[in-house]
């Protein structure tokens, strides 16, 4: 481009077109430097048992991902794990939301490796959007103890649009941390109130944390969590909230009156503690430890453990249709002519499922 302050009318001035600008990347580099090598499923498995926390984190990424290709790999990892895992104690801890959850377990842990040693792994399911299917994963900031803790253990997941607060894949990723040497697994759910029967069914005490003030007796006698419990903790017990939280107690004891025995054949306990001051939570983790006793002694334990493997064997095979059926390649034909149908009043949506669902099962007859 030519500058017309170099022309003879402007003799005085002159303008130079400049040093050409080296390229930003170094020409030099060499990229396969940082790329990084893609593990077997064997190394995965030895990096696991010899605890080394990267690998760990890799292997619970290949479980929780959605594509096919990773199934298989994923599939054999957890397989050679699983002679390795059970040697646990499995805490799930609900709530409402904003009932301080993350703080609690921060100090309950803290607790746990000072009093009772080991190492502690933390499984925060993070509630996925519903418009952008995103995730904050930023509970671990509220973890400020337990994140720096050389034995502890945290990974923050999306629930990804699974009921009942937990990732699908939390069952698996518990027996990689068992694997790895983890002898305290929290499974914390993103708090969805009174449907949290998928946490419950892969832990061995179900701790559901309320705060003063959210209902009264009638409340309390709800059914769903409420009769899952184990026990259950009042937060924030602390300055001024003290004989709140103390009636609430009252209230919750009174109304676990109306609840039969659970099969467990233990009285679930109401307990109130402050997350943010550490008050009342070795009562908390005496309570704990007096349940996992008392189950262990009358073999309920072991029970459990048997009947949380059968659930998820279902809960697989269920999963595993759903993926076969939308994966079908004449149900991927069929499904946008079938919403047509249902949307301009064609067909009612239970004809439309059942003609879909007629044709899978003839596919499945004839290949």
């Amino acid at each position: 481009m030519e500058h017309p302050e170099n022309s003879s009318e402007f003799a005085g001035l002159q303008v130079n077109s400049g040093v050409a600008q080296p390229d930003i990347i170094n020409p030099y580099l060499n990229r396969s430097r940082f790329k990084r090598r893609e593990l077997s499923a064997a190394e995965m498995v030895e990096g696991i048992r010899r605890g080394d926390i990267t690998i760990l984190s890799q292997a619970v990424t290949l479980i929780e991902s959605v594509n096919p290709a990773h199934h298989a790999k994923a599939q054999e990892v957890i397989e050679k794990c699983l002679p390795y895992s059970g040697d646990s104690v499995r805490i799930g801890i609900s709530g409402v939301p904003g009932a301080g959850k993350s703080t609690s377990i921060d100090e309950f842990g803290i607790h746990l490796l000072k009093e009772k040693g080991g190492r502690l792994a933390v499984l925060a399911i993070d509630p996925s959007s519903e418009r952008s299917k995103g995730s904050i994963l930023g509970d671990k900031t509220r973890m400020e103890k337990l994140s720096v803790h050389p034995d502890s253990f945290i990974r923050p997941s999306p629930s990804a649009g699974s009921l009942g607060g937990v990732a699908r894949k939390t069952r698996e990723t518990i027996i990689l941390c068992e694997a790895a040497g983890f002898d305290k697994i929290f499974v914390e759910t993103v708090g969805v109130g009174q449907s949290e029967t998928a946490c419950h069914s892969m832990v061995d005490f179900f701790m559901l944390i309320q705060v003063a003030g959210t209902g009264d007796e009638l409340q309390g006698i709800k059914r769903g969590i409420m009769e899952i419990s184990d026990g259950i903790v009042i937060n924030k017990c602390d300055g001024d909230n003290v004989d709140r939280c103390q009636m609430a107690a009252t209230n919750f004891r009174n109304a676990l009156h109306f609840f039969p025995l659970p099969e467990s054949g233990w009285s679930p306990k109401v307990l109130c503690y402050s997350g943010f001051y550490g008050t009342g939570v070795k009562e908390v983790w005496d309570m704990v430890y007096e349940y996992l006793d008392f189950v262990k002694a009358n073999g309920y334990f072991n029970y459990r453990r048997n009947e949380q493997a059968k659930y998820w064997m279902y809960e697989t095979i269920n999963e595993n249709l759903r993926l076969n059926f939308y994966n079908n390649p004449l149900i991927s034909q069929e499904l946008e002519s079938a919403e047509r149908a249902v949307l301009v009043g064609r067909k009612t949506s239970f004809v439309a499922a059942q003609d879909l669902l007629d044709s899978y099962f003839s596919t499945m007859k004839n290949s």
